[in-house]
This record gives structure tokens, C-alpha cells and sequence, in this order.
């Protein structure tokens, strides 16, 4: 399914996003029309596209067009929306943007998925507190840690400092307290309800690779995989098990969702 403002999207409609590759977007996993988190999908897209294209987006629009994109579905599914304008010219961006909407669709995958080794590069990305669709270099690292037989990868700041997964948020547990980075990085909208859930039980500290050895779990998180195990960043690993990852798998699934 892809559908741009509501219509079956076609080539020339979407073809500016290929080739110019500048938007930005959000991605949301709809169960029973309902969303985890769903107003801070929403303001992510509103103040991203304030950002991007120096303009305002209508949430009510995009949740029903998110409504009628999924209004087939009777599974789980990934949706994900893309925010473009498929008449700024690659030449000219400094020019008046309207901005659209595509909205595209996915199978979600099952819940919880299996532990994941990561390497750890250095690398940002530009503008890291947007989720934009320049992905080329998140893409081009992750291959590479594949290739070098790890599952996926985690970027370092020029400090050594980690910042964020390729496309997730990293987290630590210390033994007492959840712990995320400080650095700049992505912020997220599955560790933004957890940390709700947890009050004042949480951390952010920098964190370099020599202290990985301190912490005692950590794990990846996003909209799509929801809590998943890291086991090992480059030589440092964790335990297969740990009763922290039951914790907050089951506190992120006790979540109310919003309906949309």
C-alpha cells in the first residue's frame, strides 16, 4: 500500500523523493487501530516538518490518512509516513515548500525478535533530532557491520561517546537504573513511553566504550521491534537472559495504545 494525501501514489508523484532523497518521516506499528505513542508520532512529524520545510502539518489530516491506509489490514503493521514535496526542484530548495503525504505500508514482525550483536563506528548523522529520509550513510554502516558479521551497528560521537543505533535508540541498564546517552542522537518514541514509565528511575549519562563493562543489559529500541536484547557491542557482552528484559518488554506492551 502506498498512498500520497489519501490517492493510490504513482511514478512521477514519488519519484521527487527518490532522486532529491529530502523529507522527512515517522514510523508507527498499528494493532487494532491503535497506536502506542501516537501523539508523539504526530508531534515528531510536526515539528520535523517545521524543521525541513518551514511549515506547518496538520495531525488530524495525517491520522486519517494513516486511518484509511490501515483500514484493510487485520494484522499488525508497520506504517510509515513520509512527509515530501514532490515539486521542490533538487536546483531551487529555498523555494515556498507545500508539503505532502505518503504513507506506506508493512507486515509488522513478531514480537520479541532475537538478541543482536552490534559493532560500534564512529558516525552521526546530520541533523540527528530529526528522523529524515537521508538514510544512505545510517544504511551504508549497517552494511558494513554486516558484512564484517555482526547483525547491525551503533555509532560513537568524535568523543567515543555512543549516540544512537543505525536505526534505534540504545539503552543500559546498570543494575538499578535504565540508562540512555547523552549525546545527540534520534529521540525516540519508544524510549520517550518508557521513560514514563519509569518516572525518575532513569539515567542519561556518556557513555565510551571502556564503560561498557558497568552495565549490566542493553538493548535496542523503536516502534517496529519494540525492546530488543543487544548482546554484545564489539567484544563487550551481556548475558543471554536478564529479568530487566522481561520488564520492560512487558511494561512497553502495557502501554495503552491511542486509537486512531
Amino acid at each position: 500500500m502506498t498512498e500520497l494525501n489519501g490517492a493510490p501514489a504513482d511514478l512521477d508523484q514519488v519519484k521527487a523523493l527518490a532522486l532529491s532523497n529530502y523529507g522527512h518521516f515517522t514510523s508507527m506499528r498499528v494493532e487494532d487501530n491503535r497506536v502506542r505513542g501516537l501523539s508523539l508520532h504526530l508531534d515528531r512529524l510536526r515539528r520535523d516538518c517545521r524543521v525541513v520545510f518551514d511549515a506547518e502539518l496538520d495531525p488530524d489530516r495525517v491520522r486519517t490518512l494513516v486511518r484509511k491506509a490501515v483500514a484493510d489490514w487485520t494484522e499488525a503493521v508497520v506504517v510509515r509516513v513520509t512527509v515530501f514535496d514532490p515539486s521542490l526542484e533538487l536546483g531551487h530548495p529555498g523555494a515556498a515548500a507545500e508539503p505532502q503525504v505518503l504513507v506506506t505500508t508493512r507486515p509488522a514482525v513478531a514480537q520479541p525478535l532475537p538478541p543482536i550483536r552490534v559493532q560500534a563506528v564512529q558516525y552521526q548523522r546530520e541533523l540527528p533530532a530529526v528522523k529524515h529520509v537521508g538514510l544512505f550513510g545510517l544504511v551504508h554502516q549497517r552494511r558494513a557491520a554486516q558484512r564484517a558479521g555482526y547483525d547491525d551497528v551503533v555509532f560513537t560521537n568524535r568523543k567515543a561517546q555512543l549516540c544512537e543505533g543505525a536505526t534505534w535508540n540504545i539503552g543500559f541498564f546498570d543494575g538499578e537504573n535504565i540508562v540512555w546517552p547523552d549525546a545527540d542522537a534520534l529521540p525516540g518514541v519508544t524510549m520517550a513511553l518508557l521513560n514514563e514509565v519509569h518516572n525518575g528511575d532513569v539515567d542519561t549519562a556518556s557513555i565510551d566504550l571502556a564503560q561498557l563493562c558497568e552495565m549490566k543489559v542493553a538493548f535496542a529500541t523503536n516502534a517496529a521491534i519494540g525492546v530488543r536484547q543487544i548482546s554484545a557491542v564489539d567484544d563487550t557482552e551481556w548475558p543471554d537472559t536478564h529479568p530487566i528484559l522481561d520488564v520492560l518488554r512487558k511494561e512497553y506492551t502495557d502501554i495503552a495504545a491511542e486509537p486512531l
